[in-house]
């Protein structure tokens, strides 16, 4: 047996390494354990697009909190984190109405953002002054100006390292079996706990089966690629197209997003049927991430599309000003999805398995993970449970 904790996190992603901050930053000894060496999952294989705008419901105010946890940890753990904003380029007639009335909805919004007007509507002039797409592509456009962008291969190892200097126990290459009230059983012994949080994303079908089974937890598994683009000039924010105002809740619940949808898919069947978010964003170096289709199912398969790749590059080349663009890495992303957009499940005393179902983690799981810690924690005023101190 080993010693006790009061705070078990079960997966080191942004979700796990938010609990374990939460946690931390209560004073209670925490421990981390996963199989791997060092996160390799969703939460660096993503765009580093924290796009807090377009969220509503529970997704909203985690994203609100989250927010102020980003700025925070990139003070303190010393990562890249850009407060740019994001533009969404508009195309077509309909999707500046789709924006516009996102931004009369955000007007009313009771989970407001820090900033005075959270999207602003920028006309071709100003789309242009910012990104360097092709003259005559951009009918207007808009500013969600609370976004944020870090670098996700850097960040989550940043995290790691500022929660080792908290006090946080990192247990990696660690596979756990069964959690309990009380209890983490692992490859390297069993740990006795107070709260047990379980946050492994679409591997809670693995540890937590009915649990799964119960939520409708799916995988989603994602093309993305990084390019050397010789941009005509930087790209001055993360962008944002047609395609993504269809898939963000926020634009996507709102009457005139059919008109959008139903122009987007019958004008462009091809890209419909990969599911195309086409986003971009730019890492410190230079280099271009383009994306991301999307193929769900209780397991998807491992092998990616050269068509769906070819596909983006074409899209990417017609909408930016930049010459060849040469493939420098191509990868999977692989995170779960349900129904509803969070997984919060108690299935037994002491334990809490927390999960982002949908393509929004980064945006909102560091907020999550703080949410239900503080409900968890808060709520005695001293540690009662076994091992906990």
């Amino acid at each position: 047996m080993n010693r006790g904790f009061d705070v078990t996190v079960v997966g080191s992603g942004i979700v796990g390494l938010g609990a374990a901050y939460a946690a931390a930053k209560r004073g209670l000894s925490v421990v981390v354990v996963d199989r791997t060496s060092e996160p390799i999952g969703a939460s660096i294989r993503n765009f580093g697009h924290l796009c807090f705008t377009p969220q509503t419901g529970d997704a909203r105010r985690y994203g609100v909190l989250a927010r102020e946890l980003w700025l925070q940890l990139a003070t303190d753990a010393g990562f890249w984190l850009r407060e740019t904003g994001t533009v969404v380029v508009a195309r077509h007639d309909d999707e500046l109405a789709l924006l516009d009335a996102a931004r009369c909805t955000q007007l009313d919004d009771d989970d407001r953002l820090p900033v005075q007007e959270e999207i602003r509507m920028l006309e071709v002039a100003e789309v242009a002054e910012r990104l360097p797409v092709r003259p005559g592509v951009a009918t207007g456009g808009a500013l969600l100006a609370a976004d944020l962008q870090t670098d996700p291969r850097t960040a989550a190892a940043a995290i790691v390292r500022h929660l080792q200097r908290m006090g946080v126990e990192f247990r990696m290459r660690t596979a756990v079996g069964r959690v309990r009230s009380g209890l983490v059983e692992t490859s390297r012994g069993d740990i006795a706990t107070g709260l047990v949080v379980v946050a492994v994303n679409h591997d809670i079908d693995q540890l937590l089966p009915d649990t799964a089974e119960k939520h409708s937890v799916e995988r989603c598994a994602l093309d993305m690629l990084r390019v050397d683009a010789p941009l005509a000039r930087p790209l001055g924010a993360p962008l944002l197209t047609g395609w993504s105002l269809i898939r963000y809740r926020g634009f996507a619940s709102l009457p005139e997003a059919s008109a959008v949808r139903e122009r987007l898919h019958g004008e462009r069947p091809d890209l419909a049927a990969i599911d195309l978010n086409q986003m971009f964003t730019q890492l410190p170096d230079g280099s271009l991430l383009v994306g991301d289709t999307h193929w769900k199912g209780v397991t998807v398969a491992p092998f990616q599309s050269e068509a769906a790749v070819n596909l983006m590059l074409t899209e990417a080349e017609r909408l930016l000003q930049a010459g060849p663009m040469r493939v420098r890495e191509r990868w999977q992303g692989i995170y779960a999805t349900a129904p509803n957009e969070f997984l919060v499940e108690r299935p037994e005393p002491g334990v809490l398995a927390v999960a982002a179902t949908t393509g929004i983690g980064m945006t909102t799981g560091l907020g999550l993970a703080e949410h239900h810690l503080a409900l968890e924690l808060d709520a005695v005023s001293a540690p009662t449970s076994k091992g906990l101190r």
